[in-house]
């Protein structure tokens, strides 16, 4: 793991862009809004969605948000816009013009949702009810988390489910759920192939994307004070990633 402090800035879009087409792909939550105490409690800045859409356009359409929100979540928050999203950590793709890429994401089954809302009360954390799975959030709570991961793990053990861990928070998802898949497909189509991929994140499942990104010949840039094992700079916080992008 690399400390944030060790790792550059990053090069302006502008000069990367000179050199050759960008691909980019951006978090949502502590990436291009600040983290907040609850899902719900985010605070969007204004036009958001329109700033993006104009990004993209810029970027000849190049880029997507990969969250770890559901696509209809996302659009609750930013409105239409045509932007491609990879959402439930990439497991529900879709392009800009709305159309589905790759196969249908899946739905925790019944038995392992009851389990996951019956873990959240034991331990009364926050339940996030998502498309594509249950996220358990101590944020309000951390002296909480042995207990919280506990359950999680045996949970996922028990249903053959995915962990993925965060700020505060652990959500149990259908394996093969991570943002590195996203950066993957996307970079596949034809709008994106043989551009440079550029996988800007702030947490623990945005690795995959770095790495992904990386595997391509691109890089990820590390948002905020995590240390990271894949990224190769690191901005400061959510006001730096706009201000690197010219939103």
């Amino acid at each position: 793991m690399v400390q944030p402090r060790q790792l550059p800035p990053p090069p302006s879009l502008e000069e990367i862009g000179a050199a050759s087409p960008i691909a980019l792909f951006l978090d949502f939550d502590g990436t291009l809004v600040p983290i907040a105490s609850t899902p719900d409690g985010i605070d969007v800045p204004l036009n958001l969605a329109d700033r993006l859409e104009r990004l993209s356009i810029r970027l000849e359409h190049r880029m997507a948000i990969v969250s770890g929100r559901s696509p209809d979540n996302l659009a609750e928050h930013l409105g239409p816009a045509g932007i491609a999203v990879a959402g439930s950590h990439g497991a529900a793709r879709i392009t800009r013009d709305g159309s589905p890429l790759g196969s249908a994401a899946r739905a925790l089954s019944q038995d392992a949702i009851a389990d996951i809302d019956a873990a959240a009360r034991r331990v009364n954390v926050l339940l996030e009810k998502k498309s594509h799975g249950r996220a358990l959030h101590y944020r309000a709570a951390p002296e909480r988390e042995g207990a919280v991961l506990d359950l999680a793990n045996e949970i996922a053990q028990k249903h053959g489910l995915a962990t993925k861990r965060g700020k505060c928070v652990v959500e149990l998802v259908v394996p093969g759920s991570d943002k590195g898949r996203a950066v993957k497909a996307f970079m596949a189509e034809a709008e994106f192939a043989g551009a440079l991929p550029i996988f800007i994140g702030d947490d623990v499942t945005d690795e995959d994307g770095f790495l992904a990104a990386s595997e391509i010949g691109g890089f990820g840039i590390a948002v905020g004070e995590r240390p990271s094992k894949h990224a190769r700079y690191n901005l400061s916080q959510t006001s730096d990633v706009h201000a690197w992008l010219n939103l």
